[in-house]
């Protein structure tokens, strides 16, 4: 629909997520949280799509929460009730951020101009994430009294450890793509220029991949950041057995051993 907030398009396996409010800096509001976890589902669902990409229209990927939106907007007149944001929490990010930590298909991130508060901490939550040179990472919750969100403060300690994720929030300075890049919080900054074809290019080359266990490695990171050593050891048993008994381990196997190249299906 011309006036949806997000917008959709596909090449091949790859299916590419636009956030489409540039006069707004694709700030979120409670409409485009609650499509953005709709087009999510339905790649999920869509057993086509091999792999993800999510940037912004125009000059810029994500402001954050528009502070506009009725569901955060606080009242100035005498008597108004502050809004509970926990509650736009739990309704929308929630749901969003876990939709997008468990996709059965890989997601990066084409990060084009800013990416503040909860647009950082979402495109932080993609699998790997490329940023154009004049992109930036602000973490500006402090700013305005709050916590980082959708993610950022169990995200943030282990991207770049408690020293700089706290001087990264505390002091909320924007953070450019290419000292963002150095410090491992994302995977590659490159010309503005080159971030679209960059992104495609990387997520045809995934799509290429057994998907399947892309996806697998991502949860088990991500679970085996709360375990202990041996429960990380059972865990990797557990679904390495699975995986080898997938149609993409048979096939990569038997391409390997056939010197040729494997075409995967699984997902």
């Amino acid at each position: 629909m011309p006036d949806s907030q997000v917008l959709t398009s596909r090449q091949g396996a790859v299916l590419t997520l636009t956030l489409n409010r540039p006069t707004a800096l694709n700030a979120f509001t409670t409409v485009m949280l609650v499509q953005l976890r709709e087009a999510l589902e339905a790649a999920a669902a869509d057993k086509q799509v091999r792999c993800v990409v999510i940037t912004g229209a125009g000059r810029g990927f994500c402001a954050g929460q528009d502070l506009s939106d009725p569901a955060i907007k606080p009242g100035f007149e005498p008597g108004d009730l502050p809004k509970d944001i926990g509650a736009l929490l739990d309704s929308c990010y929630l749901p969003l951020a876990l939709c997008l930590r468990a996709m059965p298909v890989p997601v990066i991130a084409a990060v084009n101009g800013v990416a503040a508060g909860a647009g950082a901490n979402f495109a932080l939550s993609c699998d790997l994430v490329l940023a154009g040179q004049s992109a930036s990472f602000i973490q500006a919750f402090g700013k305005i009294g709050l916590i980082p969100d959708c993610g950022g403060s169990w995200l943030l300690p282990r991207l770049v450890g408690r020293a700089r994720a706290l001087q990264l929030t505390l002091l909320g300075d924007k953070l450019p793509a290419a000292e963002a890049q150095t410090m491992g919080l994302i995977y590659r900054c490159l010309p503005d220029a080159e971030l679209a074809e960059a992104a495609q290019a990387l997520a045809q080359r995934l799509s290429l991949l057994p998907v399947l266990a892309l996806a697998q490695t991502r949860q088990a990171f991500d679970a085996a950041g709360l375990m202990d050593y041996e429960t990380a050891l059972k865990q990797e048993s557990l679904l390495q057995s699975r995986l080898g008994f997938s149609a993409d381990f048979q096939e990569g196997a038997a391409a390997f051993l056939q010197k040729r190249a494997a075409v995967f299906t699984d997902r």
